[in-house]
């Protein structure tokens, strides 16, 4: 096992605010972003609310109110502590990159709606409709081959 460096607080935060930036970018909103990536950055197995709001100087109002989303797509578990009233919150064991692609229902519940847009709008052979379809079959067709790609990941990460 390598060893480990020194860590550098002014870098981490920095870390934090580019992932932040960056999740932004790709409409994510931006307090969520620190989130995730103050628990990715974390040394210990996960953080309270308390700990998080500490950790990204914030109240913690705002981040109760921005765990929500990342809970809710499954980028973020709430974990009860055993004998205390209070949550660690944690990022999947499988990472969460794995979550979001393997684990979120995300894929098929675009497929579904766009099945619906078809259907409203006349069906396939309609402008519309053709645009939809093909969003369709794209979403419907990532439902079955992300789950393999995680898959050979986790094949790949095990060898190595």
């Amino acid at each position: 096992m390598a060893r480990a460096g020194r860590r550098d607080e002014e870098r981490v935060s920095h870390v934090v605010e580019q992932f932040a930036a960056f999740f932004e970018a790709y409409g994510f909103p931006r307090m969520s972003g620190r989130i995730i990536t103050a628990l990715m950055v974390a040394e210990g197995r996960g953080l309270t609310a308390a700990e998080l709001a500490e950790t990204l100087q914030v109240s913690p109002a705002a981040i109760s109110t921005s765990l929500k989303y990342p809970v809710a797509l499954g980028l973020v578990q709430r974990v009860p502590v055993a004998g205390q009233r209070r949550d660690l919150y944690v990022l999947p064991d499988d990472a969460w990159y794995v979550a979001t692609a393997s684990k979120n229902p995300l894929y098929q519940r675009i497929a579904a709606m766009a099945a619906e847009g078809v259907a409203a709008v006349g069906g396939e052979r309609t402008a519309a409709g053709a645009r939809l379809a093909e969003m369709r079959d794209f979403f419907a067709y990532l439902e079955t081959e992300v789950p393999a790609l995680v898959e050979r990941w986790h094949a790949e990460r095990t060898r190595s």
